[in-house]
C-alpha cells in the first residue's frame, strides 16, 4: 500500500489527497527541470482570473504557488469583472500566440455576461491544460493523444494506486458534468472498466451503486450517497465540495462536506477519499503535470521520464 493510503482499523483506508498530490508535484518538478534544460527556459503556465470571487482568488493563489514551487514560470492575468467577452477572447488569443506560454487556464466561473464556452474554445488545444476545449473533449472520446481534464485524471490515478489494474472493474459515476462526470467515465473506459453514468434522476440509484467496485460521486448534493449504497470492499471517490452551516463551530461558521455520507460509507468501503483533503488537491497536481506535458508536446519532445513513470 502506498504511503498516502492510510489504513484504519475496522473502516475504509483513507486516501490522503494532499500526500498523493505531493507525489505528482514532485514528478512535475523533475519533469520541468528536465524540460528547462532542453528548452532553455522553464515550462510556463498562464492563469486568467476574471473578477474578485473569493474562492477563485484562493484557488488561483494556490495554483500559482504550486506552479512556482514545481520550478515553472507562472503568469497571472487579473481582469475586472466587467471585461467584455471580446476583450477576454483577445487576451486568450494573445496567450495562444506567445511561444513562451505552454499552458493556459481560464478560472471558472466567469461573469454571466461572458459565454464561457466561447472563451474556453478560444484556447489553443495544445495549451489546454484543463482539457476542456471541444477538441480536447473530442480527443478523449476518440482515445487520441491529448491533454486530459485534471480532476477526472486525478480520480483515475488514485483508483489505480488503490486497486492496481482496473480492467473489468465496475464503476458508477454519479454526475454528468463536462468538468468531471463525462470525462471521468471516458477515462475509466480507457482503463477497461465497465462504466455506468448516473445522476440525480437515475432510477434506483442505491441498487446501481451497490453493485459497483468504484463509486465516483460528483453531483453537488451534500451526503447524497449513503453508506448502505456502497458495496462492501468498494472504492469511494468523493468529488463533491459542499459548504454547510456548522453552528457547533460558532455562530455563522461553516464546514465542507462531500457528496458522500463519509462516516457511513467508511464502514463498508475498502478505500475512501475525505472532503476536504481527498480528490481536491489532485486537481492542481494534474494541472502541473499537464503544463509540463504541454511544454514537451509543443516542443516535439517525449514526455519527461518522471511523469511517464507515474
Amino acid at each position: 500500500m502506498t504511503d498516502f493510503i492510510k489504513p484504519v482499523e475496522g473502516r475504509a483506508a483513507v486516501i490522503d489527497g494532499k500526500a498523493a498530490a505531493a507525489t505528482i508535484d514532485a514528478a512535475a518538478k523533475a519533469g520541468a527541470g528536465e524540460l528547462a534544460a532542453a528548452l532553455g527556459r522553464p515550462p510556463c503556465l498562464a492563469v486568467v482570473l476574471v473578477g474578485e470571487d473569493p474562492a477563485s482568488q484562493v484557488y488561483v493563489r494556490n495554483k500559482i504557488k504550486r506552479t512556482e514551487a514545481a520550478g515553472m514560470r507562472s503568469i497571472e492575468h487579473l481582469e475586472p469583472a466587467d471585461i467584455s467577452e471580446a476583450d477576454l477572447v483577445a487576451l486568450v488569443n494573445a496567450l495562444n500566440a506567445d511561444d513562451g506560454v505552454d499552458g493556459i487556464l481560464v478560472q471558472m466561473p466567469l461573469p454571466d455576461h461572458i459565454d464561457s464556452r466561447r472563451v474556453i474554445d478560444a484556447i489553443d488545444p495544445a495549451k489546454d491544460v484543463d482539457g476542456l476545449t471541444a477538441e480536447s473533449a473530442g480527443r478523449l472520446m476518440l482515445g487520441a493523444p491529448g491533454l486530459r481534464p485534471c480532476t477526472p485524471s486525478g480520480c483515475v490515478w488514485l483508483a489505480r494506486k488503490a486497486l492496481g489494474d482496473l480492467s473489468g472493474r465496475s464503476v458508477v459515476v454519479i454526475g454528468r458534468s463536462i468538468l468531471v462526470g463525462k470525462p471521468a467515465a471516458m477515462l475509466f473506459l480507457e482503463q477497461n472498466c465497465t462504466v455506468t453514468m448516473a445522476h440525480s434522476r437515475t432510477r434506483d440509484l442505491p441498487a446501481l451503486c451497490a453493485g459497483a467496485d468504484i463509486v465516483l460521486a460528483a453531483v453537488g448534493r451534500p451526503e447524497m450517497v449513503r453508506g448502505d449504497w456502497i458495496k462492501p470492499g468498494a472504492l469511494v471517490l468523493d468529488v463533491g465540495i459542499n459548504r454547510i452551516d456548522a453552528p457547533e463551530k460558532g455562530e455563522g461558521k461553516t464546514r465542507l462536506i462531500g457528496d458522500v455520507a463519509y462516516d457511513e460509507a467508511a464502514e463498508r468501503a475498502a478505500f475512501i477519499t475525505p472532503v476536504p483533503g481527498g480528490v481536491g488537491p489532485m486537481t492542481i497536481a494534474m494541472l502541473l503535470a499537464n503544463a509540463v506535458r504541454a511544454a514537451a508536446l509543443r516542443a516535439g519532445l517525449d514526455e519527461p521520464a518522471a511523469l511517464a513513470a507515474l
